[in-house]
C-alpha cells in the first residue's frame, strides 16, 4: 500500500540520530511531595516538575478538588459562555483579580491557550508586536495567529527595544510588547519596570507572562512585576494555574474592558470547554495557602541559593541567578540526554531540554526545585554533576 506519511520516516531518523527525539515517560504518580513514582514502584526525586511550591499533592488542595468534584461533577461539559461556568470558576476568577490587584480576571483551559488567544484578540493586521527572542511558544504562536507584524528584540535588551520602538512604532495602529517575567528555560527575570516605562513612552500595550513567577516571587507571591513595584502599571497579566498553584488552566487579569474583550473575542476561551470545577476549586485553595504560608516560598528560594552555592563550589555554573529554575548548559543534545539518564539511575528525574525548545548548541539540564525538597536530598545529584564537570561533559 502507498504510505502517504512516508515523508515522516527520514525526519524521525534524523532527529533520533541527532539526539533530538522525544518520548513521553510514564509515571504512577506520588502522594509524597517533591517525588514521583515509576510504574515499577521506584520513588524518584522530581526535578522536572513546575510544581514549585509542592501544591499538587498538598492534602488541602486535593481535598478542595475532591469536594468540588462531589458537588459539581468532574467535567464542565461546555464553554463558559454556554453552560460551563460553575461557582468555583467565578470564585477563582474573583480571587485571582484580588490577588493581582486588578478589576477582573478570566480563566482559560490552559496557560498556553491563554497566551495564544489573548494576543490574537488584542492585536491584528496593521498592528505590531515587539517580542523578546526567548519568549515561550504560546506567545510566539499567538503573535503568528494574530497576523500582526512581529519585531523580535534580543533577549532582555532594553536599549535595542527602545531603538526599535522609536524607529517602528509610528507605522502601526496598535503596538504590543510581550515578555515572560521569569523565562522558563533560562530562569532569568525581565526588567518589567523598564518595559512599563517604554510602553508608556511609545503608546504601547504591555503583556507580561508571569507563569513561572506567580506564587514564587514578589510580595505575597504576586510575581516579578509586583517585586519591581510596577504591577499596577501592567495592563495585561497572563498566568497559569498549573505551576506553583498545582492545578490546571490559565488566566488573564486586567481591567474590566480587557476581560470583556477576551470574553467575547478570545477564541481559545469562547470555543473551549471550561476547566473542571474541581480544578478551579483546587487552584483557589492553593491561592489561599500561598497568601498565608510565606515560609513555603522562602524555603524554596533559600534552597535555590544554597543549591547554587554547592554547585559553585564544584565549579559548575548556572545561567539563572536565583529561584527554582536551575539550568545547566551542556551543549550537545546526546550528552545532555546521557547525563539525564545517569541522574535517573541515581534517583532523580531531570528534564533534558533540547532544540527546538532552546536554541541550537544550548541543550541543557533544567533542574526545577520544589519547596518540599531538602538540600541533603540533592547531595548525590551534586556529586554526579561534579563528576560530569571533571570529565568535561559540563564545560
Amino acid at each position: 500500500m502507498n504510505d502517504p506519511l512516508r515523508w515522516i520516516d527520514p525526519i524521525a531518523a534524523d532527529w533520533a540520530e541527532r539526539g533530538l527525539e522525544r518520548k513521553p515517560s510514564v509515571f504512577a504518580g506520588s502522594t509524597r511531595r517533591g517525588t514521583i513514582e515509576t510504574p515499577a514502584g521506584r520513588v524518584l526525586i522530581n526535578l522536572a516538575s513546575n510544581d514549585y511550591l509542592s501544591m499538587a499533592c498538598d492534602p488541602r488542595v486535593v481535598a478542595a478538588g475532591k469536594a468540588a468534584a462531589d458537588r459539581y461533577g468532574w467535567g464542565a461539559s461546555a464553554s463558559p459562555l454556554v453552560t460551563g461556568l460553575r461557582l468555583p470558576h467565578v470564585e477563582l476568577a474573583r480571587d485571582l483579580a484580588a490577588f493581582e490587584r486588578t478589576e477582573a480576571a478570566v480563566l482559560f483551559p490552559s496557560g498556553y491557550s491563554a497566551g495564544v488567544a489573548t494576543i490574537a484578540a488584542v492585536v491584528g493586521k496593521g498592528d505590531v508586536v515587539f517580542s523578546d527572542r526567548l519568549n515561550h511558544a504560546c506567545l510566539i504562536d499567538g503573535i503568528r495567529l494574530s497576523r500582526a507584524e512581529t519585531i523580535v528584540y534580543p533577549h532582555l535588551d532594553i536599549q535595542r527595544l527602545s531603538e526599535l520602538l522609536g524607529a517602528e512604532r509610528s507605522r502601526f495602529r496598535r503596538a504590543l510588547i510581550v515578555t515572560e517575567s521569569i523565562f522558563g528555560m533560562d530562569g532569568d527575570a525581565a526588567p518589567i519596570a523598564n518595559l512599563v516605562d517604554l510602553a508608556d513612552r511609545h503608546d504601547a500595550m504591555l503583556m507580561v507572562d508571569e507563569a513561572h513567577a506567580t506564587g514564587v516571587y514578589g510580595p505575597e507571591g504576586r510575581g516579578i512585576a509586583a517585586e519591581q513595584g510596577v504591577s499596577e502599571r501592567v495592563p495585561i497579566k497572563l498566568g497559569t494555574l498549573s505551576k506553583a498553584l498545582g492545578s490546571i488552566g490559565g488566566f488573564v487579569a486586567g481591567s474590566n474592558k480587557l476581560i470583556g474583550l477576551l470574553t467575547n473575542h478570545a477564541r481559545g476561551l469562547v470555543f473551549s470547554t471550561a476547566i473542571p470545577p474541581s480544578a478551579a476549586a483546587a487552584a483557589n485553595e492553593a491561592l489561599r495557602i500561598i497568601a498565608i504560608d510565606k515560609d513555603r516560598r522562602d524555603r524554596l528560594l533559600r534552597l535555590g541559593v544554597e543549591f547554587r552555592a554547592k554547585l559553585a563550589e564544584r565549579g559548575i555554573k548556572t545561567i539563572s541567578p536565583r529561584g527554582p529554575i536551575v539550568p545547566i548548559v551542556i551543549g550537545d543534545p546526546r550528552e545532555t540526554v546521557a547525563l539525564g539518564e545517569r541522574l535517573r539511575e541515581r534517583g532523580y528525574v531531570v528534564a533534558a531540554i533540547r532544540p527546538p525548545t532552546v536554541p541550537t548548541g544550548t541543550s541543557r539540564l533544567r533542574l526545577s526545585l520544589a519547596a518540599e525538597i531538602r538540600l541533603e536530598d540533592l547531595e548525590p545529584l551534586i556529586q554526579t554533576l561534579a563528576e560530569a564537570k571533571a570529565s568535561g561533559v559540563i564545560h
